[in-house]
């Protein structure tokens, strides 16, 4: 079992950087993919970025990509989130969540976090 927790969540303006962090305790963490979810108001929880438990692979929504970069450091039991050129549409919060192989829906992911707030201003 993992335990995710995030942090590094905040208020930035439009084409700002954030980068969020995810500490799972856990002796298997390196045995887990890891993945990005997030949830704006009144919306549902949409898939942002997901890694495998190598660091090898990795999978982002179309909305994010080549602004957001996902990556992990095994040793820390810390996968991160590196955004850059932030959007008013960003503004969500963020979910980390482990999975026991690589995946894109939130279904196939059993462990998650709390969540960490991400404000956009434009």
């Amino acid at each position: 079992q993992v335990q995710p927790v995030e942090s590094g969540g905040g208020l930035v303006q439009a084409g700002g950087s954030l980068r969020l962090s995810c500490a799972a305790s856990g002796r298997t963490f390196s045995s887990y993919a890891m993945g990005w979810f997030r949830q704006a108001p009144g919306k549902g929880r949409e898939f942002v970025a997901a890694i495998s438990w190598s660091g090898g692979s990795t999978y982002y929504t179309d909305s994010v990509k080549g602004r957001f970069t996902i990556s992990r450091d095994n040793a820390k039991n810390t996968v991160y989130l590196q955004m850059n050129s932030l959007k008013p549409d960003d503004t969500a919060v963020y979910y980390c969540a482990a999975a026991t192989y690589t995946a894109t829906t939130e279904l196939e992911y059993d462990y998650w976090g709390q969540g960490t707030q991400v404000t956009v201003s434009s």
